[in-house]
């Protein structure tokens, strides 16, 4: 598939004036396995520190490929599950262990997950991956835990969740990526060509990421610097530049902005319009009106679900991108499994008419009317044989993705919650911002088509 970027909603880039960046995972790509490695150790660390959690923590090791994004914990009973678009239950693990059909029916049959339920927590982040995994291994050794120095399930995923809320706030994530920068960082020159190419057809270009000033600085230096051709250095590249912007707050909270000094970082107070610089904190109705800007000539760029593209959809009218670093290899993905979609298709289309004829005869036995028995076993053992086959043909394709959880945007034939969420609130997606700036800034995005079921009668 030649295919970069994915459209849901149609969107003119001619009519964009201002195209916004996320810094941390989007202008700025990590290396999400050793970041998440990272973040793994560290909570690790504070839960021990902060919540006197065991040392047996120390034992266990960190697996990236366990978890998705897009997941759900169950905080009461300890489980993780993936939903469908309709928040209905597709697969669930309790801990580690996959819950098996008869158990999962039994405490979720027609469940419909309220994620505004408090007893539910998401993960829609890549920085939420080493959370997923911790809280797994967590419920194994609380369910084997014989002196009971665990707690319950609803705080083992509080308190690692605080732990990783406080890694992120007091620098301890970020204060090894700044000793590290060349393991944790990957510099991408394509993009930086194509923000000078997108600034070049009259594109004004910022930044609006929460981390702060210093840490922005750092990464800007490293990543984005060293490949400038039309500039001297980021700060001459972006119109503007607003580190610590409390997201998604920005977009629905009037915060001040508050203008930083590039020398030194300093801080001082904002008395005048917006306009090329740096700065701290504010909001998007002051930066749309001092800008003199609609909502829809500006497209931001983003990773966080909640934080980048959902709020601010709900909140602003501006356009919105997603980029999913996971798409590439779904894609890959895909493209290895279409002949053995293609197979289950055929044999779906042959088994179909079996069943309608099974169907008929069985009707007709129940209303007293005169039928081959011989028929109907027949059918049934064709019918049965056909399953069978399928089954194993969907094993194949099973195994091609994530060997707990499948397909990212899929679970089974439905679409996945996380791809219902990018669906509905994202203008375009893709798996890197690379593969947006390669394209023309006067792309026309078109979305295709979607058929209703009944249009495919």
């Amino acid at each position: 598939m030649n295919q970069k970027v994915f459209v849901n909603r149609t969107l003119n880039l001619k009519k964009i004036k201002y195209i916004g960046l996320d810094m941390d995972h989007t202008l700025v790509r990590y290396n999400s396995e050793a970041f998440e490695g990272l973040s793994y150790s560290t909570i690790i660390k504070k839960l021990m520190i902060r919540k006197n959690y065991p040392e047996t923590l120390k034992k266990l090791e960190f697996d990236y490929n366990f978890a998705i994004r897009g997941l759900v914990i169950d905080r009461k009973k300890g489980n993780l599950l993936k939903l469908n678009r309709y928040a209905a239950i597709r697969a669930s693990y309790h801990g580690l262990k996959p819950l098996d059909f008869k158990t999962h029916q039994k405490l979720y049959r027609s469940t419909y997950i309220d994620l505004g339920d408090s007893g539910y927590m998401a993960i829609d982040t890549f920085f939420s991956i080493s959370l997923a995994v911790l809280y797994a291994q967590i419920v194994d050794l609380k369910d084997s835990d014989t002196a009971n120095i665990y707690p319950e399930y609803a705080q083992i995923a509080d308190d690692i969740l605080y732990a990783l809320d406080e890694a992120h706030r007091d620098g301890s994530l970020k204060d090894e990526v700044k000793k590290n920068l060349d393991k944790y960082i990957i510099k991408d020159p394509t993009v930086v060509e194509g923000l000078e190419k997108f600034k070049k057809h009259g594109k004004k270009i910022f930044v609006l990421t929460n981390s702060d000033f210093h840490y922005t600085k750092l990464l800007m230096d490293y990543a984005i610097n060293p490949f400038l051709k039309d500039h001297k250095t980021w700060a001459d590249l972006f119109e503007l530049v607003i580190t610590f912007a409390h997201k998604p707050k920005f977009f629905y909270e009037k915060q001040s902005f508050l203008r930083v000094n590039p020398a030194d970082g300093s801080m001082s107070n904002l008395n005048q319009p917006l306009g090329h610089g740096i700065y701290q904190g504010g909001n998007a109705f002051q930066f749309t009106d001092d800008l003199k800007l609609e909502g829809d000539e500006i497209l931001y760029i983003g990773d966080h679900i909640y934080g980048d593209i959902l709020r601010l959809k709900k909140d602003c009218n501006w356009r919105t991108a997603m980029v999913l670093e996971e798409l590439e290899q779904e894609v890959h993905n895909n493209d290895r499994a279409e002949p053995l979609v293609r197979e289950i298709e055929k044999l779906m289309e042959f088994k179909e008419p079996l069943e309608e004829q099974l169907t008929q005869l069985m009707t007709d036995k129940t209303e007293n009317k005169s039928v081959n028995e011989d028929l109907i076993n027949k059918l049934q053992d064709e019918i049965s044989g056909v399953d069978s086959q399928i089954s194993q043909l969907i094993k194949k394709q099973q195994s091609l993705y994530n060997l707990q959880w499948g397909q990212l945007m899929r679970a089974g034939n439905e679409e996945s919650y996380l791809a219902y969420q990018v669906e509905r609130y994202a203008c375009v997606y893709m798996s890197k911002l690379s593969e947006l700036l390669t394209l023309s800034p006067r792309t026309y995005f078109r979305a295709p088509r979607r058929p209703l079921s009944h249009e495919n009668v």
